[in-house]
């Protein structure tokens, strides 16, 4: 004989206890009592069987000009005669803003003006999923997409996922500003129109010898150099990069630093002392010429005067004796 214990003794008398009721009743009572009991199992199973959207991802990454497929997908226990989906979304450029995606209406489909040809759904109506072509960064936010069954009485079931559309570096545009002359001030500055993930920019010096340079971010997609007392080691070419993981793009200055010219005055003093020293020596020279000149201009006067002298000697030398012949 099996044994019981008290808490099983107890459910099987309570059990009893309630059939023995059911039994008293009349045969109205027990079918009221079963059609009370039918309406809240289907009551239960109704709740249990809600619309349901479920999103198969939380966030998605694309890069610009790629396609990707935003999955959506809903659970419901009425016919999809009247199935209307909705997807929406709120860009990060400015989410208080929400625009209409494409919407799925009793078998129409309504794209958004600004998206005609570039989204679509890939399984309606069984899914929700859409696809989105050629990406922009326009394209990123918060993407949400709304199911409604009729005649469901349930609340639309609502599922988001966050898009973020990557971008390499556009070509960043590099400038000067400030006094290149020797002992001046010059500021480089380099700017980024857009990048995503934000570009990281530094500057370098590549020649005479490559040299990083510290900058002063003055934007998330600017940054500058400001070299001091220049000279002519600040001679040379500077390249500003900006790199994210996408790429990299690079542009250049080249800066030559100008000797200063010399003072009006010192160039004036500079010239009258090169005339005086000139016409100093001019005057040397003239008096040194005169006096070789006057030295050789006396040696020919004595020189003329000797030979005159003999020559008035042979003149006046005495005639030779005459012979007579007999």
């Amino acid at each position: 004989m099996p044994s019981f214990s008290g808490h099983q003794l107890v459910r099987r008398g309570q059990r009893a206890a309630s059939l023995s009721s059911l039994s008293a009743m009349g045969s109205p009572g027990r079918r009221m009592f079963w059609t009370f009991w039918t309406f809240c199992v289907c009551l239960a199973a109704r709740e249990n069987a809600a619309l349901r959207v479920s999103m198969r991802e939380s966030s998605l990454e694309v890069v610009r000009g790629d396609f990707v497929v935003l999955p959506c997908s809903f659970f419901t226990s009425t016919r999809l005669s009247r199935l209307n989906v909705i997807w929406t979304l709120a860009p990060s450029s400015s989410p208080e803003s929400p625009i209409q995606v494409i919407v799925y209406d009793h078998g129409e489909v309504i794209e958004d003006l600004s998206l005609t040809g570039r989204v679509a759904f890939t399984g309606i109506p069984l899914r929700a999923d859409i696809i989105l072509n050629d990406t922009r960064v326009s394209d990123a936010g918060i993407y949400r997409c709304m199911v409604n069954n009729p005649p469901e009485a349930a609340d639309p079931g609502i599922g988001e996922l966050v898009l973020s559309v990557l971008a390499p570096p556009s070509l960043p545009v590099c400038q000067w500003d400030g006094d290149a002359d020797m002992g001046g001030s010059v500021t480089l500055s380099c700017s980024v129109a857009e990048g995503i993930p934000t570009p990281e920019i530094r500057w370098d010096k590549l020649n005479p010898e490559k040299i990083s340079l510290p900058i002063n971010m003055e934007r998330d997609l600017s940054a500058s150099v400001q070299i001091v007392n220049v000279s002519s080691q600040t001679s040379g070419l500077y390249r500003c990069s900006a790199a994210n993981v996408l790429g990299t793009e690079n542009c250049y200055v080249n800066l030559s630093v100008y000797s200063a010219p010399d003072d009006p005055s010192g160039v004036l003093q500079g010239a009258l002392l090169t005339l005086s020293m000139g016409s100093v020596l001019l005057a040397l020279l003239a008096l040194v010429l005169w006096l070789h000149r006057t030295g050789q201009d006396g040696r020919w006067r004595e020189g003329k005067g000797e030979e005159e002298a003999c020559y008035n000697e042979i003149r006046y030398t005495p005639s030779l004796t005459k012979r007579s012949f007999v």
